[in-house]
């Protein structure tokens, strides 16, 4: 088993990172080894053969790496015009690479111990005003339909909980407590949390499920809650297509994904006054850190109404 391979597995079995950030890492680690690859044989970069590359990245040798020649290679990523947040991802795979490698003793230094990423400009999260959130679930947008009511239902869900698409597609019947008013969700690292939810969430789940167990003669606790046309389980892009269709008939935010509807979460409840703390539990967020990042929009408000309102603002 060659090194990148090994590293990946060990993030995937013990680990247990998501399969988004496997595939990530395994793309950024391949593409720098690939660039170590070019730089030691030239006569492969100028007619790279992908065979030959990925029985040279089985073979590499990771202890000769030294720092000169990853700071050389950040350097071609940003000429290049890679964000600055990319470049970071791609340092701290290398990091995490050469951490785990130096645990098992493949090497016996981490040649990234002394690298440092280029700053990154803080981005504040998007979200939707309260007044589009209000439009998107009072209008007669949703067709009354099997797939209507199932997509109103996961739209719903989303500003309900705050809850992650990963989350929402795992989602199975046998988690919905609908005499607790409460979700079981499994998050990151198979961390579970329950989140509540109000009366309006579950009128709608128990009648998205009188209509689905309806449109498909029966369900089990088992099945997963939201699923296709054709009784499959629900997949990321067609969540993705769900929220972007409608997300475009309130919003012209350029980003109409699921995560900006989680944004939207946060932020309202914390405009309208929730406790940090509690947010971040609802949202499964390790650190505070994480959740932090929201007071940011909650300030721009502020600042906004003061200058509104404040005769010498």
């Amino acid at each position: 088993m060659d090194v990148i391979t090994k590293f990946l597995n060990y993030l995937e079995f013990e680990k247990r990172v998501s399969p988004h950030t496997i595939t990530s890492y395994g793309n950024d680690l391949k593409q720098f080894f690939t660039y170590y690859i070019f730089i030691l044989f030239p006569e492969i970069a100028e007619n790279p053969d992908p065979e030959i590359i990925a029985e040279k990245l089985k073979n590499i040798d990771i202890s000769s790496i030294e720092a000169p020649l990853i700071r050389s290679w950040i350097v071609e990523l940003l000429e290049n015009k890679i964000e600055a947040r990319s470049v970071n991802r791609k340092i701290s795979a290398l990091k995490s690479f050469y951490n785990y490698h130096l645990k098992i003793g493949t090497v016996s230094k981490n040649p990234l111990i002394h690298i440092r990423g280029p700053k990154t400009p803080k981005r504040l999260p998007v979200y939707l005003e309260e007044e589009e959130v209000s439009f998107l679930f009072s209008r007669d947008l949703f067709p009354d339909s099997f797939e209507g009511i199932r997509d109103r239902t996961i739209l719903e869900l989303f500003y309900a909980t705050g809850m992650r698409l990963s989350e929402l597609i795992n989602l199975k019947h046998s988690d919905i407590d609908l005499y607790e008013s409460t979700v079981k969700v499994l998050g990151k690292r198979d961390k579970e949390r329950i989140i509540p939810f109000g009366k309006t969430m579950k009128e709608l789940l128990v009648f998205y499920i009188a209509q689905k167990e309806d449109f498909f003669d029966g369900l089990n606790q088992k099945d997963y809650l939201f699923v296709t046309n054709i009784s499959n389980k629900m997949y990321p892009k067609a969540v993705y297509r769900i929220v972007n269709k409608y997300l475009d008939m309130v919003t012209n935010l350029s980003k109409k994904s699921p995560h900006i509807i989680r944004h939207t979460f946060a932020t309202h409840m914390l405009n309208r006054g929730a406790d940090i703390n509690a947010i971040k539990e609802l949202l499964g967020h390790s650190s505070l850190a994480a959740t932090q990042v929201y007071t940011h929009n909650s300030i721009e408000k502020l600042k906004s109404i003061y200058k509104q309102a404040h005769p010498r603002a």
